[in-house]
């Protein structure tokens, strides 16, 4: 079924979505959404502006009480009808997700919607499950019990690569564990944010619980990082931008959740499946065009498998088909832009002058030269210390490195800044349990690369951040523990008090 439909006549009354209305933004400039596979524009917007922004957590702020208030078994029901209301609107999801990041149909069908729809199903079971440590008599004299309460208006900031499974990400527990929430998408990538909200309108949450704000960074962004009535944070995106946040959000003492830059190695040790590896490392590095925070970016061969995984990978990349995303056999779409696919040529362009580029590193020609196209690129020869292996470049860029001994190749592994993803590949139990735990990062697969599972946390150390997306932890960020203790006594001078005044009676 063709899922096609008029954006322009969709978001009619604008890409802002407050108190349950579409309305156009305030700020008095526009922004045009443009079609990374044909450069085309095909949408122009309002941007929002600060007073937007306020009042969309104006909405958030009075929603609030009755939300919060309410019981875990109602806001369950609800995430429940959202998740049905999302199924529903699988194909136009997909189809906006495509149109908007040039995502392939099948990745969009397969992979960003699907996934969505069952983060939305996890957290309706996962709202009536709010853990705390059991009720008791911790003190001989009194009954302590542990309150999850929800922490008020949060304000998230979601970026363009996955507009659709952010929003979920970032919406989804915050509602479930009872807060409410202005999410402001990337300015380029609001299409699938708007629809998340309005599935969510119609399957009966709230108006004023979920609002979306489409505005640029240093107004909008910063206007609700920074917003007095904004109890906590959650950014995804780089490590740069995540800098700033964190200083801003500083100046009110909000709650910070932060999911920031990667760099994922890909370990494969000598005894390691080799015809898995190559597979595992195109699949890998190429998952939305590379634009993937987890991608595998540095692959570490060990020494007698180094040279058969170069040819390998180098061969595979070849067979991958880029074209029209809407063509069901398309492998590879484009990079979100052409200032995208020319920030991921410069760093290939660079490497020229210090490594060798295997196959690929180039733009394509003929039809698909309108499109911000960028061939599957594989680099060899590089050092440790070059730019291509310790920058994060974000496009379908793999460089391979040679290791000698497991202490080199985990040591090499961690040698960057980053820490959110990884994997090793053995067969040797004992080679990847060393791994696992010695790989600093927030997630370690081994003889695989890039699953995720709504019922696991994703979330990074080092510079790529710190709170987990997904998962019953997620909770840990969006509520607040809070420790009630009732005295069982009925005494009214207490022991303790003699430290302060008297004597022991």
């Amino acid at each position: 079924m063709d899922h096609r439909f008029d954006v322009t006549e969709r978001f009619a009354e604008g890409a802002q979505f407050i108190a349950g209305s579409l309305r156009a933004g305030s700020s008095g400039r526009t922004q045009d959404v443009v079609d990374p596979a044909t450069g085309e524009t095909v949408y122009s917007y309002a941007l929002a502006g600060t007073a937007d922004v306020d009042a969309a957590v104006d909405a958030a702020r009075q929603a609030f009480p009755e939300w919060g208030g309410a019981t875990p078994g109602e806001r369950s029901d609800t995430l429940h009808r959202f998740a049905a209301a999302l199924a529903e609107d699988a194909g136009d999801l997909a189809y906006a997700e495509s149109l908007n990041c040039g995502k392939p149909i099948k990745l969009s069908n397969e992979f960003d919607v699907p996934g969505s729809i069952d983060n939305a199903a996890f957290f309706a079971g996962a709202a009536r499950h709010l853990e705390g440590k059991a009720a008791g008599e911790y003190s001989a004299d009194h009954t302590s019990v542990i309150r999850r309460e929800p922490i008020g208006v949060v304000g998230s900031i979601a970026p363009w690569n996955y507009p659709l499974q952010m929003a979920a990400w970032k919406v989804l527990p915050a509602i479930a564990a009872g807060n409410t929430i202005v999410l402001k998408p990337a300015e380029i990538t609001p299409f699938t944010s708007l629809l998340f909200a309005q599935a969510a309108q119609r399957a009966g949450l709230p108006d004023g619980v979920l609002n979306i704000v489409s505005g640029a960074g240093r107004d909008a962004g910063e206007r609700l990082v920074g917003h007095p009535s904004v109890a906590m944070t959650s950014f995804t995106g780089s490590t740069a931008v995540g800098k700033r946040v964190a200083e801003i959000a500083t100046g009110t003492v909000k709650r910070l959740h932060l999911e920031l830059g990667g760099k994922a190695p890909f370990v494969v040790f000598d005894d390691a499946d080799l015809e898995a590896a190559v597979h595992g490392a195109v699949a890998g590095s190429l998952i939305n065009t590379g634009q993937d925070c987890t991608a595998a970016t540095r692959a570490y061969v060990q020494r007698p498998l180094y040279d058969a995984f170069v040819s390998g990978v180098a061969d595979l990349m070849a067979t991958v088909r880029l074209g029209d995303p809407f063509d069901p056999s398309t492998d590879l779409g484009p990079l979100i832009s052409h200032a995208q696919r020319d920030r991921v040529a410069g760093f290939v362009d660079r490497a020229r002058g210090y490594a060798t580029v295997v196959t690929g590193g180039e733009a394509p020609g003929g039809e698909l030269a309108k499109g911000a196209y960028y061939r599957p690129t594989l680099i060899a020869g590089a050092a440790q210390d070059s730019e291509i292996v310790q920058s994060e470049i974000f496009g379908p860029v793999l460089v391979v490195l040679p290791f000698d001994s497991d202490d080199e190749g985990i040591a090499l592994a961690n040698d960057t800044p980053y820490g959110l993803a990884a994997s090793a590949w053995s067969r040797d139990v004992y080679r990847t349990g060393r791994a696992t735990r010695e790989i600093n990062a927030g997630c370690v697969w081994v003889n695989d690369h890039i699953p995720i599972l709504s019922e696991m946390p994703h979330g990074g150390a080092k510079a790529s951040g710190y709170g987990k997306d997904m998962s019953a932890y997620s909770f840990d960020e969006y509520t607040q523990v809070k420790h009630v203790m009732y005295d069982n006594t009925a005494v009214a001078r207490k022991d303790w008090h003699r430290t302060i005044f008297g004597d022991r009676p």
